[in-house]
């Protein structure tokens, strides 16, 4: 903040400023970039500019998203991270053509996240990190086609189920949040992991050492089971969604899986 409590005088961006940011990428799509340039107020100039593929306005001083975003209909992707926001517009339920969502590193509350999230049905990568949500909207479980989730660093005690049982999610970062009875999490199976490493045999094929092991490990999963429906466990996956300082070098790669068929 500036002297008197007064806000910093941002950068003003005009139509021609914004023209020459910008990019054409690899792919062949349009993508707007605005970031790190001081901008404090949603510049209404670029939505001239609505037929971008992609736009970031990611590590500005940025406070509200207008409504008017919504006409942004091409877009694929939206990079809002490192900004002042505290609510995201219900328009934002319009941009059907979203795959791509990232507004960590904000002021964000769960009552700042609209229902209309649930109407982005093609979306496949969500990072809500480093905000400020004590509980996640059920509606995001009906979003089938989510890949990835971002959650670390909020307020959360608890993960729906229709979240971590989305059909299609590979990584569910969920760190640094207030979980009850941490010291548990070690004992977490990851059932997303653990889908992708399953193979059947017959009783009858494993030799004495190996079946014995098998048991073992069945009584064990048996006893966290039961447990689980006591009490709400803290969900812990590897391979999580990158942090905002990764986002700009793994661009490129989420680009080559976002369009592999």
């Amino acid at each position: 903040m500036a002297k008197g409590g007064k806000r910093p005088k941002g950068k003003k961006i005009t139509l021609s400023v914004a023209k020459n940011c910008i990019k054409i990428t690899f792919d062949g799509k349009k993508r707007l970039d605005l970031s790190k340039m001081g901008i404090t107020t949603f510049p209404k100039c670029i939505l001239r500019l609505n037929d971008v593929d992609e736009l970031n306005l990611s590590r500005n001083m940025i406070r509200k998203i207008p409504d008017s975003i919504s006409k942004f209909q091409n877009l694929r992707w939206l990079d809002l991270h490192s900004n002042y926001i505290d609510k995201l517009p219900k328009s934002i339920g319009q941009m059907t053509s979203l795959i791509y969502l990232n507004v960590s590193n904000n002021r964000l509350t769960t009552d700042g996240l609209p229902v209309e999230l649930n109407q982005l049905k093609n979306i496949r990568t969500v990072n809500f990190g480093l905000n400020h949500l004590d509980r996640v909207p059920t509606t995001l479980g009906a979003l089938k086609e989510l890949q990835e989730v971002g959650l670390h660093d909020n307020l959360l005690s608890t993960i729906p189920n229709n979240i971590s049982k989305l059909p299609k999610l590979k990584k569910l970062n969920t760190e640094r949040n207030p979980f009850p009875k941490a010291e548990e999490s070690d004992t977490f199976i990851d059932s997303i992991k653990r889908s992708d490493n399953l193979y059947l045999v017959e009783e009858k094929d494993l030799c004495g050492p190996c079946l014995r092991k098998c048991e073992q490990a069945q009584d064990k999963l048996n006893k966290i089971k039961s447990m689980a429906t006591v009490e709400p466990r803290r969900a812990i996956f590897s391979s999580l969604v990158s942090h905002n300082s990764m986002a700009n070098e793994s661009q490129e790669d989420w680009r080559i899986r976002s369009t592999s068929p």
